[in-house]
């Protein structure tokens, strides 16, 4: 299982370097776009959403994605208007009362968890630049390394068992160190806006936030009573697993940013 997480991240992490620091924002929109359509379908297929309001999920999302895209608005008005044709649809495409709530909720909460939350990184681009987005992921990848591997090495007191029983307190420090070590050296490398304490501390903030990511995903999962949201990547899972910590960590650093003036 080590050696398919890490010949995984050998191959993707490269490229995706390149993809985000040389291309036009345009690529990167289309790239988090399908990242976002990707993990919908994954949390559509954990909950097992009918093929109807799985369609009208989806499409909405994407409706929610280019818009603010084109707005720069991380909730644009058109979510109003999503929720509402996700209403009308399973009002007029399915007959039956019984788990209309039921099917509302789950196609609604993934357009809330995924595209919504998912779209601040559209913004941390346009205000901060392509640099910002590989702190960012690259913050939260190696804070979720550090977790993993101080929690196999160290681990004893599990840190949420009912939600994940794997996840253990020294594993959550590992996540909190490696997000301050790793925003210190990202600043240092790449970004070079920061002091050194204010990277480190930033780091560490997202370091923090991608715990609870990661462990909002697994309470959907453990709800849904599936081990990963889908195989599609050797050893890691699915989309929805690679970006459960982002999907947090995003707006959180966009807020502090914008606090900070480090982006207006």
């Amino acid at each position: 299982m080590q050696i398919k997480r890490l010949l995984a991240a050998a191959i993707l992490l490269p490229p995706f370097y390149f993809y985000v620091m040389k291309l036009p924002g345009s690529y990167f929109f289309a790239l988090l776009l399908s990242i976002a359509l990707l993990a919908m379908w994954e949390f559509y297929s954990m909950y097992r959403v009918d093929a109807l309001m799985k369609g009208a999920g989806m499409v909405c999302g994407g409706c929610i994605f280019f818009a603010a895209y084109l707005t720069g608005d991380p909730l644009p008005y058109v979510s109003l208007p999503a929720f509402m044709t996700i209403f009308a649809i399973r009002l007029f495409g399915r007959r039956e009362p019984g788990s209309s709530l039921r099917d509302i909720s789950y196609t609604i909460l993934a357009l809330l968890y995924i595209p919504c939350l998912l779209s601040f990184q559209l913004l941390i681009r346009q205000l901060g630049g392509p640099r910002w987005i590989i702190f960012l992921f690259g913050c939260v990848w190696i804070a979720d390394s550090f977790a993993l591997y101080v929690g196999k090495g160290m681990g004893r007191r599990k840190l949420y068992a009912e939600v994940s029983p794997n996840k253990t307190v020294a594993g959550a420090v590992g996540s909190v160190v490696g997000g301050a070590f790793s925003g210190w050296l990202l600043n240092l490398v790449l970004v070079r806006a920061l002091d050194p304490w204010k990277a480190a501390l930033m780091g560490l903030i997202i370091g923090t936030t991608t715990i609870i990511g990661d462990l909002v995903e697994s309470m959907f999962k453990r709800d849904a009573g599936v081990k990963d949201s889908s195989t599609i990547i050797p050893g890691h899972g699915g989309v929805l697993d690679k970006v459960d910590g982002v999907l947090f960590a995003g707006p959180i650093l966009y807020w502090v940013s914008v606090a900070a003036g480090l982006m207006e």
